[in-house]
This record gives structure tokens, sequence and C-alpha cells, in this order.
């Protein structure tokens, strides 16, 4: 039997017993194929995702000429939707990182944090420099930060590392503008505002228990570790490409405002949404256009050139050049995403996303813990969030199309959390720690590992009795 595309609006669905059986094939198959090459040939994700697109539709029996109409228009719509957002990210985050805010932020809160409030303190700067800082960025900036603090205080190294390792990657996973969860919100056609309100009330409570409150389990699973030789001052030393330039440093307050920024602005939105309820109503016009992502990031970035580029000595041609230099980096991100949304837009079009909605139905499981579980076997399959959370959205979007905007924003962060279990030898980030902080790979498990399933585990079990009272 062919399964044709469903590309027309209101198309029939498709009808069951032996197509079932091909789309589940066609799935497993197209899935299986990403994870081989992604974990065993070692080919770009990109590339992965758009040939795992070409055997989805080979094995379910799709014209090709509709494949290329369904993969292209997924991609274009995707970058359309998702790459100006993590463009305007990685500026700000670059601007970040270069002006010394992120060692600002640092020291403000190490000054005044006591012996036993610095893991809290790890977990509370990791989280605030984790908004606009992709993961790897913030790993990069915050371990030389912990080992300095470590070696300083005579502390165990997994006592601080922990609950920073906890702050970035909950941020990472659940929280937007992290190219996850916008994949996520544009895929189920959840509202950005209210997922970032959701987002941060389940990323409080879930930082709390996997930094500071498993830091000290995993201190005793690891235990001693000697700390890594490090520089003796957080602050990249001088170059002499900075040397002239980093004369001052932006203040404290002016960098966490800056920070804040587009949260505020997009959660000003959501909040409108609420309480005011009336689109014609010119206040909520005006939060409407101000907390739309793309304004609030670009607020950000161009106020950012200010607080933090100019207040650190840098003159026009500087801040451009960094702005200029965040860009080469996401290309591959942006690449990545896009060919999951036209994997996204494929598993669409052939039907599946409704063959899962009525599994999904006859199994009785409920929606939200169908998502996780989808993102959990992916993320363990390809040791990617991003491809984890891109793929698993694809499949369950139809299950959203009838939620309200409460629950398909819950959606989003489900699959967020599902996308975090337990990473493994196939992760980047699991080697990126493993090397940073000196561990085995056994010692790496027990503690970096862990954590990022007790993540996913605390995440879904707030989420789930969340979703029976909102």
């Amino acid at each position: 039997m062919t399964v044709p595309l469903l590309l027309a609006a209101g198309a029939p669905a498709l009808p069951h017993t032996d197509s079932d059986a091909r789309l589940l094939l066609a799935v497993l198959l197209s899935i299986g194929a990403i994870v081989l090459l992604i974990t065993r040939l070692k080919l770009h994700p990109f590339l992965a995702l758009t040939l795992g697109s070409l055997l989805l539709a080979a094995v379910a029996g799709a014209p090709f000429d509709k494949l290329l109409t369904s993969f292209s228009t997924g991609f274009g719509a995707t970058v359309a939707g998702v790459g100006l957002l993590i463009g305007l990210g990685a500026m700000l985050g670059k601007l970040l990182a270069d002006s010394g805010g992120a060692n600002i932020i640092a020291d403000t809160v190490l000054r005044r944090s006591g012996t036993r409030t610095l893991p809290w303190a790890m977990a509370l700067i990791a989280a605030v420099l984790g908004l606009p800082l992709f993961f790897e960025v913030g790993v990069v900036l915050l371990i030389p930060i912990v080992l300095l603090v470590a070696r300083r205080g005579s502390l165990p190294l997994m006592r601080l590392g922990i609950p920073a390792l906890a702050g970035l990657s909950v941020l990472h996973g659940l929280v937007p503008p992290h190219p996850g969860p916008l994949v996520a919100v544009d895929a189920l056609k959840a509202d950005l505002g209210i997922t970032l309100a959701f987002g941060l009330l389940i990323a409080v409570p879930t930082v709390i228990v996997a930094g500071p409150l498993f830091a000290r389990v995993a201190e005793r699973w690891v235990g001693p570790l000697e700390v890594p030789a490090g520089p003796d001052t957080p602050d990249t030393p001088d170059t002499p490409e900075t040397a002239t330039t980093h004369r001052t440093t932006p203040r404290f307050g002016a960098v966490l405002a800056t920070i804040l920024l587009p949260v505020v602005l997009m959660l000003g939105k959501a909040l409108a949404d609420v309480v005011i309820d009336d689109p014609k109503a010119l206040p909520q016009r005006i939060l409407d256009f101000i907390g739309s992502p793309l304004i609030a990031l670009l607020a950000a970035t161009l106020l950012g050139m200010l607080t933090l580029g100019r207040a650190a000595g840098f003159d026009r041609d500087r801040i451009s050049a960094t702005v200029a230099a965040s860009l080469g980096p996401i290309a591959g991100i942006v690449f990545i995403v896009g060919a999951g949304g036209g994997f996204k837009q494929t598993l669409i079009d052939v039907g599946v996303g409704n063959a899962v909605s009525e599994w999904s139905a006859k199994w009785h499981i409920p929606a939200l813990l169908l998502g996780w579980l989808i993102a959990v076997l992916i993320r363990l399959a390809t040791g990617s969030a991003t491809v984890a959370t891109i793929t698993a959205a694809g499949i369950v979007a139809p299950l959203a199309a009838g939620m309200s905007s409460t629950h398909a924003a819950l959606m989003v962060l489900a699959i967020g959390a599902g996308s975090l279990f337990f990473s493994h030898v196939n992760d980047a980030g699991f080697w990126l720690v493993k090397e940073y902080f000196g561990m085995s790979v056994g010692q790496t498990i027990k503690s970096w590992s862990v954590m990022e399933t007790v993540i996913s585990v605390v995440a879904i079990a707030l989420i789930l009795p969340l979703s029976l009272v909102v």
C-alpha cells in the first residue's frame, strides 16, 4: 500500500491495518538510521537527519517529489522561526563572555557567599548565566571559576561542580531561548511566554534537587578528586587583542538587567495575555510586540552593546567584530535545527503524528508522558538533547493540536526533560565534563550522567501533577 503525503490542509487520516505497521517500520528505520549515522559513522547530524527523512519517506511509500517539498518547507519554517533567535542569543552570549560580564556576575555572588552557601551560589550563577548562553559556552566560562573556588576554599570539587552543571543543563533543556525548547515551541505551536514562565517554575526546584542536594551524594560516590591546575583568576588573560580594551568592566546591575531583559519582556507578554486578554487593547498590543521573542532578544542584544561592550571599553570595531564572531560557531546548530524541522515535517506529512495520536489513545498513555518517553529513547540512542527534542516534537506534534496553551507549553517541557536523560559516552557533553574535571569514565557516569537523569526525572515528576491543576 502506498502512503500519500498529507500536504493538503484537512487531508483525511490514513487508513489503519497494514499502513500502521508500515508507518511504524518507517519511523523505526529512519530513527535507527539517524542514530547509526551519528554514533557509528560520525556523520554530521544535519546530514543524518536529511538522509533519515529520505529513508522515512521511502519506507512509508511517499512520492519523492512531495518529500522534497515537505522537507524544504519544514527546514525553511524552522530556520525562519528559530534561526533568528539562536543568532541573537549567540550575539548576546558572546558580548557577555568577551566583556567580562560573566565573571562580574560570578565574582559578585561568590563574594557574598559563605562556605556552606557556595554550592547554592554556584547553582544561582549557572542559572543566571544559563539564560543567554549555550551549554558548552557556559561550561567553558564556569569551570575555571569552579576550579578556582574549590582550590581557594579547599572544598570538594563535586560539591561545587554539580550545582554549576545542573544550573546550566536545566536552563539548556527547559527554558527558551535555547535551541531545543525554541524548536519544540515552534513545532507544537505553544505560547513562548507561557512556556518560559512554566519553564522557570519547573527549573527552580529541579536545579535545587539535581544541584546542591545531589552534589552531596555525587561527592560520596565519586570520592576525592584532585582539583586540576588552573589560572588563579577566572578572568581571561590579556592578549594583544584584548590588552588595550579590557581597562574597564561592566557593572553588576547593568549585566544582570541585560541578561534578564528578554525574560522580563516575554513574561510581560504572557501576563498581559492572561490579565488583559483583549488583542485590541493598546497596552496588550504594545506588550505583545515588545514581548515577542525576536524583539525581546533584539532589544537585549542592542542594550548589551552598550551595557557590556561599551562598558568594557570596546570601541565600535571591537563590538562589531565580537558580534560577527558569534555567528560562525552556531552555523552548525542552525543547520541541525533546520534539518530537524524538515524531518519533523516529513513525519507529520506521511501521517506518523496522526498514527501516534491514535496509538496513544489506544494504549492509554498520557500525552505528556509519551512525549517524555520518546525524547528519552532518542536521547539515549543519539546522545544529542537537541536531536531528541526535535524528533520527539515532530512525532507528538498532532497530540498538541487540541491542547490548551498551558498544556502545549507543558508538552514542550516534558520533551525537554526527556531530552536530558542519562548523558553517556555518545554525548559530547559527557566528554567535555570528564576532561574538564579530570574524572574517569566511571566517575563521570556516577556524577554527570546520574545528575542528568535526576534532572529529567524530577522535571517530569513536577510537570505531570502540574498538568492536573492548570
